[in-house]
Protein backbone atom coordinates (compact mmCIF):
# COMPACT_ATOMS: atom_id res chain seq x y z
CA UNK A 1 0.00 0.00 0.00
CA UNK A 2 1.15 2.95 -0.86
CA UNK A 3 0.18 6.74 0.31
CA UNK A 4 3.67 7.89 0.78
CA UNK A 5 7.35 7.39 -0.89
CA UNK A 6 9.94 6.55 1.81
CA UNK A 7 12.72 6.55 -0.63
CA UNK A 8 11.75 10.44 -1.27
CA UNK A 9 12.02 11.71 3.00
CA UNK A 10 15.55 9.55 2.05
CA UNK A 11 16.59 11.92 -0.15
CA UNK A 12 15.47 14.56 1.46
CA UNK A 13 17.36 14.03 4.95
CA UNK A 14 20.56 12.30 3.27
CA UNK A 15 20.97 13.59 -0.27
CA UNK A 16 19.07 17.63 -0.18
CA UNK A 17 19.02 18.78 3.36
CA UNK A 18 22.36 19.19 4.99
CA UNK A 19 22.25 17.25 8.40
CA UNK A 20 25.87 17.49 9.74
CA UNK A 21 25.61 20.11 11.89
CA UNK A 22 22.91 18.90 13.95
CA UNK A 23 24.59 14.69 14.16
CA UNK A 24 27.86 17.15 15.55
CA UNK A 25 25.22 18.43 18.19
CA UNK A 26 24.95 16.67 21.67
CA UNK A 27 21.40 16.66 21.55
CA UNK A 28 21.23 14.69 18.24
CA UNK A 29 24.36 13.36 17.70
CA UNK A 30 22.20 9.59 18.41
CA UNK A 31 20.99 10.40 14.89
CA UNK A 32 22.63 9.43 12.33
CA UNK A 33 21.72 7.52 8.67
CA UNK A 34 20.67 4.61 10.43
CA UNK A 35 18.76 5.60 13.09
CA UNK A 36 17.26 7.87 10.58
CA UNK A 37 16.47 5.12 8.38
CA UNK A 38 14.98 2.72 11.11
CA UNK A 39 12.68 5.70 12.47
CA UNK A 40 10.99 6.17 8.80
CA UNK A 41 10.41 1.98 8.86
CA UNK A 42 9.13 1.94 11.85
CA UNK A 43 6.67 4.39 11.43
CA UNK A 44 5.93 3.18 7.87
CA UNK A 45 5.05 0.06 9.59
CA UNK A 46 2.82 1.98 12.92
CA UNK A 47 0.98 3.72 9.88
CA UNK A 48 0.25 0.06 7.96
CA UNK A 49 -0.86 -0.97 11.13
CA UNK A 50 -3.14 1.27 13.25
CA UNK A 51 -3.50 4.18 10.68
CA UNK A 52 -4.10 3.38 6.94
CA UNK A 53 -6.86 0.49 7.48
CA UNK A 54 -9.27 2.86 9.35
CA UNK A 55 -9.20 6.18 7.19
CA UNK A 56 -11.91 5.13 5.37
CA UNK A 57 -14.24 3.84 7.96
CA UNK A 58 -13.51 7.01 10.25
CA UNK A 59 -15.54 8.32 7.40
CA UNK A 60 -18.25 6.36 6.85
CA UNK A 61 -18.64 5.61 10.58
CA UNK A 62 -18.22 9.35 11.52
CA UNK A 63 -18.01 10.57 14.96
CA UNK A 64 -21.25 11.74 16.83
CA UNK A 65 -22.64 13.33 19.58
CA UNK A 66 -25.24 11.37 21.87
CA UNK A 67 -26.14 11.09 25.09
CA UNK A 68 -23.49 14.14 26.53
CA UNK A 69 -21.04 11.80 24.86
CA UNK A 70 -18.87 12.26 21.25
CA UNK A 71 -18.52 8.58 20.44
CA UNK A 72 -15.43 7.70 17.99
CA UNK A 73 -14.35 4.33 16.90
CA UNK A 74 -12.62 2.47 18.62
CA UNK A 75 -9.65 2.30 16.22
CA UNK A 76 -9.09 6.41 17.76
CA UNK A 77 -8.21 5.26 21.06
CA UNK A 78 -6.05 1.80 19.52
CA UNK A 79 -3.93 4.18 17.08
CA UNK A 80 -3.58 7.27 20.00
CA UNK A 81 -2.00 4.78 22.30
CA UNK A 82 0.11 3.16 19.29
CA UNK A 83 2.08 6.66 18.80
CA UNK A 84 2.08 6.98 22.50
CA UNK A 85 3.47 3.98 22.94
CA UNK A 86 6.00 3.52 20.27
CA UNK A 87 7.34 7.16 21.54
CA UNK A 88 5.88 8.99 18.37
CA UNK A 89 4.40 11.09 20.50
CA UNK A 90 7.23 12.61 22.94
CA UNK A 91 10.19 11.29 19.99
CA UNK A 92 11.40 15.56 20.17
CA UNK A 93 11.17 15.83 24.01
CA UNK A 94 14.54 15.46 25.68
CA UNK A 95 15.83 13.08 27.57
CA UNK A 96 14.73 14.61 31.21
CA UNK A 97 10.95 14.12 29.83
CA UNK A 98 11.42 10.78 28.44
CA UNK A 99 11.95 12.18 25.30
CA UNK A 100 14.11 10.15 22.32
CA UNK A 101 15.95 13.66 21.57
CA UNK A 102 14.73 13.56 17.88
CA UNK A 103 15.40 15.85 15.38
CA UNK A 104 12.36 17.66 14.66
CA UNK A 105 13.39 17.12 10.57
CA UNK A 106 13.35 13.39 11.36
CA UNK A 107 10.06 13.93 13.67
CA UNK A 108 8.31 15.85 11.08
CA UNK A 109 9.21 13.08 8.44
CA UNK A 110 7.70 10.23 10.68
CA UNK A 111 4.57 13.11 10.92
CA UNK A 112 3.99 13.41 6.85
CA UNK A 113 3.94 9.18 7.07
CA UNK A 114 1.21 9.10 9.37
CA UNK A 115 -0.94 12.08 7.90
CA UNK A 116 -0.87 10.33 4.21
CA UNK A 117 -2.24 7.02 6.02
CA UNK A 118 -4.81 8.82 7.62
CA UNK A 119 -4.88 12.56 8.47
CA UNK A 120 -7.60 12.33 10.81
CA UNK A 121 -6.42 9.84 13.40
CA UNK A 122 -2.55 11.31 13.24
CA UNK A 123 -4.18 14.90 14.05
CA UNK A 124 -5.49 13.53 17.09
CA UNK A 125 -2.14 12.48 18.13
CA UNK A 126 -0.10 15.64 17.33
CA UNK A 127 -1.92 17.67 18.64
CA UNK A 128 -1.93 16.23 21.42
CA UNK A 129 2.05 16.69 21.35
CA UNK A 130 1.45 20.38 20.67
CA UNK A 131 -0.56 20.89 23.98
CA UNK A 132 1.91 18.74 26.05
CA UNK A 133 5.20 21.09 24.28
CA UNK A 134 3.41 23.87 25.77
CA UNK A 135 3.18 22.40 29.18
CA UNK A 136 6.62 21.26 29.13
CA UNK A 137 7.84 24.78 27.84
CA UNK A 138 6.07 26.80 30.11
CA UNK A 139 4.24 24.83 33.12
CA UNK A 140 5.30 24.38 36.48
CA UNK A 141 6.75 21.73 37.55
CA UNK A 142 3.54 20.03 38.70
CA UNK A 143 1.73 20.52 36.08
CA UNK A 144 4.46 18.51 34.32
CA UNK A 145 4.27 16.21 36.66
CA UNK A 146 0.24 15.63 36.10
CA UNK A 147 -0.28 15.63 32.79
CA UNK A 148 3.03 15.45 30.18
CA UNK A 149 3.31 11.17 30.71
CA UNK A 150 -0.50 10.54 30.20
CA UNK A 151 -0.46 13.04 26.81
CA UNK A 152 2.48 11.35 25.78
CA UNK A 153 1.48 7.78 25.98
CA UNK A 154 -1.90 8.93 24.36
CA UNK A 155 -3.98 8.02 26.88
CA UNK A 156 -5.28 11.45 27.32
CA UNK A 157 -6.14 14.42 24.16
CA UNK A 158 -4.84 17.61 24.00
CA UNK A 159 -5.92 20.72 22.40
CA UNK A 160 -5.95 24.27 21.30
CA UNK A 161 -9.04 25.64 22.94
CA UNK A 162 -8.73 29.19 21.12
CA UNK A 163 -11.94 30.24 18.72
CA UNK A 164 -14.77 31.87 20.17
CA UNK A 165 -18.46 32.35 18.47
CA UNK A 166 -17.97 36.32 18.33
CA UNK A 167 -13.66 36.19 17.48
CA UNK A 168 -13.24 33.65 15.29
CA UNK A 169 -9.31 34.76 14.45
CA UNK A 170 -9.21 37.68 16.30
CA UNK A 171 -7.85 36.61 19.79
CA UNK A 172 -8.07 40.31 20.87
CA UNK A 173 -11.67 40.39 21.36
CA UNK A 174 -12.26 36.62 23.09
CA UNK A 175 -14.57 36.98 25.60
CA UNK A 176 -14.12 33.83 28.10
CA UNK A 177 -12.79 35.19 31.19
CA UNK A 178 -10.95 34.01 34.84
CA UNK A 179 -11.21 34.75 38.36
CA UNK A 180 -8.45 33.69 40.72
CA UNK A 181 -9.60 31.65 43.74
CA UNK A 182 -7.84 31.62 47.41
CA UNK A 183 -5.96 28.17 46.63
CA UNK A 184 -4.23 29.74 43.34
CA UNK A 185 -6.22 28.09 40.85
CA UNK A 186 -8.98 30.17 38.63
CA UNK A 187 -12.23 29.25 37.68
CA UNK A 188 -12.73 29.54 33.84
CA UNK A 189 -15.94 30.60 32.21
CA UNK A 190 -16.95 30.68 28.53
CA UNK A 191 -17.70 29.21 25.32
CA UNK A 192 -15.02 27.45 23.06
CA UNK A 193 -16.02 26.69 19.46
CA UNK A 194 -14.38 24.48 16.65
CA UNK A 195 -12.41 22.80 18.91
CA UNK A 196 -10.51 20.11 16.90
CA UNK A 197 -10.32 16.56 19.39
CA UNK A 198 -12.16 18.24 21.77
CA UNK A 199 -13.86 15.90 23.26
CA UNK A 200 -14.22 12.08 22.04
CA UNK A 201 -14.47 8.24 23.97
CA UNK A 202 -11.28 7.40 22.29
CA UNK A 203 -9.28 8.69 25.64
CA UNK A 204 -9.76 8.84 29.25
CA UNK A 205 -9.01 12.96 29.38
CA UNK A 206 -9.18 15.82 27.44
CA UNK A 207 -6.39 18.37 28.22
CA UNK A 208 -8.05 21.83 26.96
CA UNK A 209 -4.81 24.39 26.74
CA UNK A 210 -7.22 27.24 26.70
CA UNK A 211 -7.00 31.43 26.47
CA UNK A 212 -8.85 33.41 28.94
CA UNK A 213 -8.83 36.98 30.04
CA UNK A 214 -8.93 38.53 33.08
CA UNK A 215 -12.33 39.28 34.20
CA UNK A 216 -12.59 43.08 34.36
CA UNK A 217 -9.15 42.81 33.25
CA UNK A 218 -7.08 45.14 30.47
CA UNK A 219 -9.00 45.00 26.56
CA UNK A 220 -7.19 43.21 24.06
CA UNK A 221 -4.37 40.74 23.84
CA UNK A 222 -2.78 42.20 27.34
CA UNK A 223 -5.16 41.01 29.53
CA UNK A 224 -5.40 37.49 28.13
CA UNK A 225 -3.58 34.37 29.95
CA UNK A 226 -2.83 30.72 28.97
CA UNK A 227 -4.32 27.64 31.79
CA UNK A 228 -4.97 23.74 31.41
CA UNK A 229 -8.18 23.58 31.64
CA UNK A 230 -8.78 19.47 31.76
CA UNK A 231 -12.62 17.84 31.28
CA UNK A 232 -11.75 16.09 34.44
CA UNK A 233 -9.33 16.58 37.63
CA UNK A 234 -6.53 13.95 37.80
CA UNK A 235 -7.21 12.96 41.77
CA UNK A 236 -3.87 11.71 44.26
CA UNK A 237 -5.30 8.90 44.33
CA UNK A 238 -5.25 8.60 40.69
CA UNK A 239 -9.01 9.23 40.28
CA UNK A 240 -10.89 11.35 37.51
CA UNK A 241 -13.58 13.96 38.89
CA UNK A 242 -15.39 15.86 36.75
CA UNK A 243 -14.38 19.65 35.77
CA UNK A 244 -17.86 20.59 34.50
CA UNK A 245 -16.14 20.85 31.30
CA UNK A 246 -19.98 20.53 29.00
CA UNK A 247 -19.75 19.26 25.52
CA UNK A 248 -22.80 20.92 23.86
CA UNK A 249 -22.24 19.47 20.52
CA UNK A 250 -19.58 18.58 17.74
CA UNK A 251 -20.52 20.40 13.93
CA UNK A 252 -20.69 17.92 10.96
CA UNK A 253 -18.17 18.53 8.59
CA UNK A 254 -17.36 18.34 4.64
CA UNK A 255 -14.38 16.66 5.84
CA UNK A 256 -12.60 15.31 8.24
CA UNK A 257 -15.31 13.55 9.66
CA UNK A 258 -13.63 11.05 11.90
CA UNK A 259 -11.93 14.14 13.27
CA UNK A 260 -14.25 15.75 16.06
CA UNK A 261 -14.66 19.83 16.63
CA UNK A 262 -16.66 20.60 19.44
CA UNK A 263 -18.39 23.57 20.66
CA UNK A 264 -16.90 23.24 24.58
CA UNK A 265 -18.74 25.13 27.66
CA UNK A 266 -17.03 26.52 30.62
CA UNK A 267 -18.27 27.02 34.33
CA UNK A 268 -22.41 26.54 32.69
CA UNK A 269 -23.15 23.28 35.16
CA UNK A 270 -20.61 24.68 38.10
CA UNK A 271 -16.97 25.72 38.29
CA UNK A 272 -14.42 24.95 35.97
CA UNK A 273 -11.19 25.12 37.35
CA UNK A 274 -8.10 26.04 35.06
CA UNK A 275 -4.32 26.18 35.72
CA UNK A 276 -2.39 29.04 34.80
CA UNK A 277 0.91 28.00 32.39
CA UNK A 278 3.42 30.51 32.26
CA UNK A 279 2.85 34.52 33.90
CA UNK A 280 0.04 35.63 34.04
CA UNK A 281 -1.24 38.28 30.97
CA UNK A 282 1.45 36.23 29.01
CA UNK A 283 -1.19 33.84 27.33
CA UNK A 284 -1.18 34.84 23.60
CA UNK A 285 2.62 35.16 23.39
CA UNK A 286 3.30 31.60 25.05
CA UNK A 287 0.48 29.88 22.87
CA UNK A 288 2.02 31.40 19.65
CA UNK A 289 4.64 28.10 20.45
CA UNK A 290 2.08 25.40 19.87
CA UNK A 291 0.41 27.95 17.08
CA UNK A 292 3.52 28.18 15.03
CA UNK A 293 4.11 24.02 15.41
CA UNK A 294 0.65 23.26 14.38
CA UNK A 295 1.62 25.79 11.15
CA UNK A 296 3.73 23.62 10.11
CA UNK A 297 1.61 20.57 11.04
CA UNK A 298 -1.35 21.77 9.26
CA UNK A 299 1.22 21.47 6.29
CA UNK A 300 2.26 18.42 6.86
CA UNK A 301 -1.48 17.38 7.16
CA UNK A 302 -2.11 18.91 3.53
CA UNK A 303 0.62 17.56 2.18
CA UNK A 304 0.32 13.93 3.60
CA UNK A 305 -3.19 14.00 1.68
CA UNK A 306 -1.69 15.44 -1.29
CA UNK A 307 0.48 12.42 -1.19
CA UNK A 308 -2.18 9.91 -1.06
CA UNK A 309 -4.13 11.18 -3.38
CA UNK A 310 -1.14 11.05 -5.89
CA UNK A 311 -0.19 7.83 -5.21
CA UNK A 312 -4.10 6.82 -5.56
CA UNK A 313 -4.13 8.44 -8.52
CA UNK A 314 -0.76 7.07 -10.24
CA UNK A 315 -1.79 3.55 -9.10
CA UNK A 316 -5.11 4.24 -11.27
CA UNK A 317 -3.43 5.47 -14.34
CA UNK A 318 -1.11 2.63 -14.69
CA UNK A 319 -3.92 -0.10 -14.39
CA UNK A 320 -6.71 1.86 -16.37
CA UNK A 321 -6.51 1.25 -19.83
CA UNK A 322 -8.78 3.71 -22.27
CA UNK A 323 -8.26 4.94 -25.88
CA UNK A 324 -5.56 5.17 -28.31
CA UNK A 325 -2.84 7.29 -28.67
CA UNK A 326 -3.93 10.39 -30.94
CA UNK A 327 -3.43 9.33 -34.75
CA UNK A 328 -4.13 5.85 -34.11
CA UNK A 329 -7.71 4.94 -35.40
CA UNK A 330 -7.36 1.34 -35.62
CA UNK A 331 -10.48 -0.16 -33.46
CA UNK A 332 -9.02 -3.30 -33.33
CA UNK A 333 -5.44 -2.13 -31.44
CA UNK A 334 -5.32 -2.53 -27.72
CA UNK A 335 -6.30 0.29 -25.38
CA UNK A 336 -3.18 1.92 -23.90
CA UNK A 337 -3.15 2.52 -19.64
CA UNK A 338 -4.55 6.10 -19.01
CA UNK A 339 -0.51 7.15 -18.15
CA UNK A 340 0.06 7.22 -21.76
CA UNK A 341 -1.88 10.21 -22.16
CA UNK A 342 0.39 13.04 -22.37
CA UNK A 343 -2.56 14.98 -20.32
CA UNK A 344 -2.74 12.73 -17.52
CA UNK A 345 0.79 12.66 -16.95
CA UNK A 346 0.69 16.66 -16.81
CA UNK A 347 -2.09 16.09 -14.02
CA UNK A 348 0.36 13.64 -12.15
CA UNK A 349 3.35 16.06 -12.73
CA UNK A 350 1.85 18.83 -11.29
CA UNK A 351 0.52 16.78 -8.12
CA UNK A 352 4.28 15.16 -7.63
CA UNK A 353 5.87 18.75 -8.01
CA UNK A 354 3.32 19.74 -5.46
CA UNK A 355 3.62 17.60 -2.81
CA UNK A 356 7.76 16.99 -2.99
CA UNK A 357 7.78 20.60 -3.30
CA UNK A 358 5.65 20.91 -0.29
CA UNK A 359 7.73 18.30 1.53
CA UNK A 360 10.98 20.01 0.80
CA UNK A 361 10.09 23.02 2.16
CA UNK A 362 8.39 21.34 5.21
CA UNK A 363 11.30 19.59 6.22
CA UNK A 364 13.83 22.63 5.47
CA UNK A 365 11.25 24.61 8.08
CA UNK A 366 12.43 21.81 10.10
CA UNK A 367 16.06 22.09 9.88
CA UNK A 368 15.56 25.85 10.26
CA UNK A 369 13.76 24.71 13.70
CA UNK A 370 16.18 22.14 14.67
CA UNK A 371 19.19 24.47 14.04
CA UNK A 372 17.78 27.13 16.35
CA UNK A 373 17.57 24.68 18.78
CA UNK A 374 21.20 23.74 18.68
CA UNK A 375 22.75 27.20 17.92
CA UNK A 376 20.05 29.90 19.59
CA UNK A 377 21.29 31.67 16.63
CA UNK A 378 18.70 34.69 14.59
CA UNK A 379 20.10 32.82 11.11
CA UNK A 380 17.80 30.32 11.02
CA UNK A 381 14.94 31.82 13.52
CA UNK A 382 13.82 34.71 10.93
CA UNK A 383 14.11 32.17 8.03
CA UNK A 384 12.02 29.97 10.16
CA UNK A 385 9.64 32.44 10.60
CA UNK A 386 9.78 34.15 7.17
CA UNK A 387 9.10 30.46 5.38
CA UNK A 388 6.21 29.41 8.20
CA UNK A 389 3.26 31.55 6.31
CA UNK A 390 4.30 29.67 2.62
CA UNK A 391 5.33 26.22 4.46
CA UNK A 392 1.22 25.86 5.90
CA UNK A 393 -0.46 28.33 2.51
CA UNK A 394 1.61 26.47 -0.20
CA UNK A 395 1.02 22.40 0.49
CA UNK A 396 -2.74 23.32 1.70
CA UNK A 397 -4.03 25.61 -1.27
CA UNK A 398 -1.90 24.36 -3.97
CA UNK A 399 -2.28 20.50 -2.41
CA UNK A 400 -6.45 21.41 -2.34
CA UNK A 401 -5.68 21.77 -6.63
CA UNK A 402 -3.26 18.78 -6.46
CA UNK A 403 -5.96 16.46 -4.67
CA UNK A 404 -8.33 17.61 -7.42
CA UNK A 405 -6.44 16.98 -10.47
CA UNK A 406 -5.87 13.58 -9.18
CA UNK A 407 -9.71 13.13 -9.05
CA UNK A 408 -9.85 13.73 -12.46
CA UNK A 409 -7.27 11.75 -13.76
CA UNK A 410 -9.69 8.70 -12.30
CA UNK A 411 -12.73 10.31 -14.15
CA UNK A 412 -16.24 9.41 -12.91
CA UNK A 413 -14.55 6.74 -11.06
CA UNK A 414 -12.61 9.58 -9.10
CA UNK A 415 -16.31 11.13 -8.11
CA UNK A 416 -17.49 8.01 -6.41
CA UNK A 417 -17.00 6.51 -2.60
CA UNK A 418 -15.17 3.27 -4.65
CA UNK A 419 -11.85 5.17 -4.45
CA UNK A 420 -10.15 7.26 -1.71
CA UNK A 421 -10.20 10.56 -4.09
CA UNK A 422 -13.23 11.96 -3.35
CA UNK A 423 -12.27 11.68 0.93
CA UNK A 424 -9.28 13.10 -0.01
CA UNK A 425 -10.73 15.81 -1.47
CA UNK A 426 -13.21 16.94 0.90
CA UNK A 427 -10.47 15.89 3.81
CA UNK A 428 -8.17 18.45 2.59
CA UNK A 429 -9.69 21.27 1.82
CA UNK A 430 -9.65 22.33 5.62
CA UNK A 431 -6.71 23.18 5.44
CA UNK A 432 -6.46 26.77 3.86
CA UNK A 433 -8.65 27.37 7.04
CA UNK A 434 -6.99 26.08 9.76
CA UNK A 435 -4.53 27.83 12.04
CA UNK A 436 -5.15 31.06 10.19
CA UNK A 437 -6.71 31.36 7.01
CA UNK A 438 -4.89 31.87 3.49
CA UNK A 439 -5.51 35.35 4.05
CA UNK A 440 -4.31 35.59 7.70
CA UNK A 441 -0.70 34.02 6.59
CA UNK A 442 -0.65 36.55 3.42
CA UNK A 443 -1.32 39.44 6.10
CA UNK A 444 1.45 38.22 8.07
CA UNK A 445 3.75 37.46 5.17
CA UNK A 446 3.82 40.71 3.68
CA UNK A 447 2.74 42.92 7.16
CA UNK A 448 5.27 40.84 8.91
CA UNK A 449 7.60 38.78 8.16
CA UNK A 450 8.66 40.73 5.06
CA UNK A 451 9.68 43.60 7.15
CA UNK A 452 10.87 41.30 10.19
CA UNK A 453 14.89 42.69 12.00
CA UNK A 454 14.50 45.73 8.99
CA UNK A 455 14.03 42.88 6.37
CA UNK A 456 17.26 40.78 6.68
CA UNK A 457 14.88 37.77 6.94
CA UNK A 458 14.49 38.05 3.17
CA UNK A 459 18.29 39.49 2.54
CA UNK A 460 18.94 35.86 4.50
CA UNK A 461 16.57 33.79 2.11
CA UNK A 462 18.90 35.79 -0.70
CA UNK A 463 21.75 34.44 0.27
CA UNK A 464 20.06 30.86 0.94
CA UNK A 465 19.04 31.03 -2.63
CA UNK A 466 21.74 32.30 -4.20
CA UNK A 467 23.85 29.22 -3.22
CA UNK A 468 21.48 26.98 -5.43
CA UNK A 469 22.03 29.07 -7.97
CA UNK A 470 25.36 29.03 -7.51
CA UNK A 471 25.68 25.31 -7.61
CA UNK A 472 23.53 25.04 -10.04
CA UNK A 473 25.62 26.66 -12.89
CA UNK A 474 27.96 23.55 -13.36
CA UNK A 475 24.94 21.90 -15.00
CA UNK A 476 23.21 22.58 -18.00
CA UNK A 477 20.50 20.70 -16.59
CA UNK A 478 19.92 23.06 -13.76
CA UNK A 479 21.56 25.93 -15.24
CA UNK A 480 17.96 26.52 -17.41
CA UNK A 481 16.12 26.63 -14.24
CA UNK A 482 18.38 28.32 -12.24
CA UNK A 483 17.92 31.54 -14.52
CA UNK A 484 14.02 31.08 -14.49
CA UNK A 485 14.47 31.10 -11.31
CA UNK A 486 17.46 34.18 -10.93
CA UNK A 487 14.88 36.20 -13.54
CA UNK A 488 11.66 35.58 -10.87
CA UNK A 489 13.64 36.49 -7.95
CA UNK A 490 14.99 40.15 -9.92
CA UNK A 491 11.27 40.79 -10.97
CA UNK A 492 9.99 39.59 -6.64
CA UNK A 493 12.42 42.75 -6.13
CA UNK A 494 10.76 44.91 -8.33
CA UNK A 495 7.37 43.81 -6.80
CA UNK A 496 8.20 44.15 -3.35
CA UNK A 497 9.92 47.99 -4.40
CA UNK A 498 6.55 48.87 -5.62
CA UNK A 499 4.61 47.37 -2.41
CA UNK A 500 6.73 48.60 0.07
CA UNK A 501 6.58 52.62 -1.50
CA UNK A 502 2.79 52.10 -1.14
CA UNK A 503 3.37 51.36 2.56
CA UNK A 504 5.74 54.26 3.14
CA UNK A 505 2.67 56.75 1.18
CA UNK A 506 -0.67 54.78 1.61
CA UNK A 507 -2.60 53.88 5.04
CA UNK A 508 -2.39 50.04 5.40
CA UNK A 509 -5.65 48.64 3.64
CA UNK A 510 -3.84 49.67 0.50
CA UNK A 511 -0.59 47.78 0.74
CA UNK A 512 -2.35 45.13 1.82
CA UNK A 513 -5.00 45.00 0.02
CA UNK A 514 -3.61 41.97 -2.02
CA UNK A 515 -1.10 40.15 0.53
CA UNK A 516 -3.04 36.77 -0.36
CA UNK A 517 -1.98 37.27 -3.79
CA UNK A 518 1.62 38.21 -2.82
CA UNK A 519 1.80 35.18 -0.59
CA UNK A 520 1.60 32.59 -3.52
CA UNK A 521 3.89 34.76 -5.39
CA UNK A 522 6.45 34.87 -2.98
CA UNK A 523 5.78 31.40 -2.19
CA UNK A 524 5.90 30.16 -6.03
CA UNK A 525 9.32 31.70 -5.87
CA UNK A 526 10.52 29.90 -2.86
CA UNK A 527 8.84 26.21 -3.96
CA UNK A 528 11.18 26.74 -6.78
CA UNK A 529 14.02 27.15 -4.68
CA UNK A 530 13.16 23.72 -3.49
CA UNK A 531 13.15 22.23 -6.72
CA UNK A 532 16.28 23.51 -7.52
CA UNK A 533 18.03 22.15 -4.35
CA UNK A 534 16.30 18.59 -5.48
CA UNK A 535 17.49 18.76 -9.15
CA UNK A 536 21.04 19.69 -7.65
CA UNK A 537 21.28 16.86 -5.41
CA UNK A 538 19.89 14.67 -8.45
CA UNK A 539 22.45 16.05 -10.72
CA UNK A 540 25.22 15.30 -7.93
CA UNK A 541 23.93 11.21 -7.26
CA UNK A 542 23.01 10.58 -11.07
CA UNK A 543 26.90 9.52 -11.82
CA UNK A 544 26.86 7.29 -9.46
CA UNK A 545 23.10 5.95 -9.15
CA UNK A 546 23.09 1.84 -8.80
CA UNK A 547 20.44 0.08 -11.30
CA UNK A 548 17.44 1.44 -13.02
CA UNK A 549 15.21 1.86 -10.10
CA UNK A 550 17.24 4.54 -8.23
CA UNK A 551 18.41 5.91 -12.04
CA UNK A 552 14.82 6.23 -12.65
CA UNK A 553 14.34 8.31 -9.08
CA UNK A 554 16.74 10.94 -9.97
CA UNK A 555 15.72 11.65 -13.87
CA UNK A 556 11.97 11.73 -12.09
CA UNK A 557 13.38 14.62 -9.56
CA UNK A 558 14.72 16.47 -12.76
CA UNK A 559 11.47 15.99 -15.31
CA UNK A 560 9.63 17.51 -11.85
CA UNK A 561 11.74 20.18 -11.63
CA UNK A 562 11.54 21.02 -15.24
CA UNK A 563 7.45 20.29 -15.57
CA UNK A 564 7.32 23.03 -12.57
CA UNK A 565 9.15 25.82 -13.86
CA UNK A 566 7.40 25.11 -16.80
CA UNK A 567 3.86 24.69 -15.25
CA UNK A 568 3.61 26.08 -12.49
CA UNK A 569 6.16 29.00 -11.67
CA UNK A 570 5.03 30.62 -14.77
CA UNK A 571 1.93 32.04 -12.67
CA UNK A 572 4.01 33.95 -11.24
CA UNK A 573 3.64 36.50 -14.29
CA UNK A 574 -0.08 36.70 -13.89
CA UNK A 575 0.30 37.46 -10.24
CA UNK A 576 3.22 39.96 -10.72
CA UNK A 577 1.12 42.00 -12.83
CA UNK A 578 -1.90 42.02 -10.60
CA UNK A 579 0.83 43.17 -7.61
CA UNK A 580 2.09 46.03 -10.39
CA UNK A 581 -1.59 46.97 -11.26
CA UNK A 582 -2.92 50.77 -9.90
CA UNK A 583 -6.50 49.80 -10.36
CA UNK A 584 -7.49 49.13 -6.89
CA UNK A 585 -10.69 46.84 -7.93
CA UNK A 586 -11.16 45.66 -4.79
CA UNK A 587 -10.51 48.32 -2.35
CA UNK A 588 -12.68 50.79 -4.89
CA UNK A 589 -15.97 48.30 -5.61
CA UNK A 590 -18.49 49.53 -3.43
CA UNK A 591 -19.63 46.30 -1.15
CA UNK A 592 -23.47 47.34 -2.32
CA UNK A 593 -21.67 46.28 -5.72
CA UNK A 594 -22.07 42.98 -5.04
CA UNK A 595 -25.36 41.94 -6.05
Amino acid sequence: MQYVSLRNLRFMLHEVLDLSELRASERFRDFDQEAIDFSLDAAKQLADQYLWPAYREMDREKAYFADGEVHVLPAVGEGMRALGESGWLSAAWGFEHQGQQMPLTVHNSGSLIFQSANGNLAAYGFLTTGAANLIREFGSEELKQTYLEPMASGRWQGTMALTEPQAGSSLSDITSYYEEQPDGSYHIYGQKIYISGGDHTGVDNVVHLLLARQKDGPAGVRGVSLFVVPKYLPEPNGELRDNNVTTAGIYGKMGQRGYVAAHLMYGEQGPTRGFLVGEEFNGLKNMFLMMNEARIGTGMMAAGSASAAYYASLTYARERPQGRHPGNKDVNAPQVPIIEHADVRRMLLFQKSVVEGGVALLLQCSLYEDTHRVKRDDRSRLLLELLTPIAKSFPSEYGNEAVSLGMQVLGGAGYTDDFPLEQIFRDIRVNSIYEGTTTIHGLDLLGRKVMLAEGRAVSLLAEEIQQSLHEAGGDERTRVLADALATGLTEMQQVLNHLLTLARKEEPRVFLADATVFLEYFGLHVIGWMWLKQANAAVRALPTAEGAEENHFYRSKLVTARFYFNYVFTRTAGLRKTLLSTERITLNTEPELLV
